[in-house]
């Protein structure tokens, strides 16, 4: 996709996306045989559920059929949200990553895998998770120390409040 029709896309389609309380996180145009697929990435600080991701699809839809952005030829349009291991670039995405296990490309190098546990204008504040039975470290880490910065998915994580309702599960059947 080349810079102007990238722009184009980007300032014809990035209003209308807002208008619907989403940001614009991505756009990209790909090749599928004959066929082109316009991707438009979507997010917000509380997520996009399916119901947004539909009517904001139904907005960007109408908007391009009365444009001529896409130029001549089929194209569809594929609207949806970061994934899982989203990669961090935009202050907001740090934001949205709270409580998120991150893995860090450091720009000194070497790479660092922590819980963010807050954010401000100039970094994050950290917890290194302990190994091998060792205790969580806190640390900060400046925007301008990150050349990278990915979200790991988790799949045995216990949140807080779920270990909390165990523990109350368990007193009170050793009282009973």
């Amino acid at each position: 996709m080349s810079t102007t029709q990238s722009e184009r896309l980007r300032e014809l389609l990035e209003p209308l996306v807002a208008s619907q309380g989403l940001d614009l996180e991505e756009i990209a145009v790909d090749s599928v045989g004959r066929k082109r697929v316009l991707r438009v990435v979507v997010d917000s600080d509380t997520g996009a559920d399916l119901d947004a991701i539909a009517d904001v699809s139904r907005a960007l839809s109408a908007k391009l059929d009365e444009t001529d952005a896409m130029g001549a030829g089929e194209y569809t349009l594929e609207v949806g949200t970061p994934g899982a291991e989203r990669e961090l670039t935009e202050h907001r995405h740090y934001v949205r990553a709270v409580d998120r296990l991150v893995r860090f490309q450091l720009t000194e190098g070497g790479e660092l895998v922590a819980r963010i546990l807050g954010v401000d204008d100039d970094g994050l504040d950290l917890e290194v998770p302990g190994v091998k039975g060792r205790k969580a470290t806190a640390r900060s880490l400046a925007f301008d120390e990150i050349a990278k910065a990915r979200v790991q998915v988790e799949f045995n994580r216990k949140d807080k409040q779920h270990q909390h309702d165990e523990n109350d599960m368990k007193e009170e059947e050793e009282e009973a």
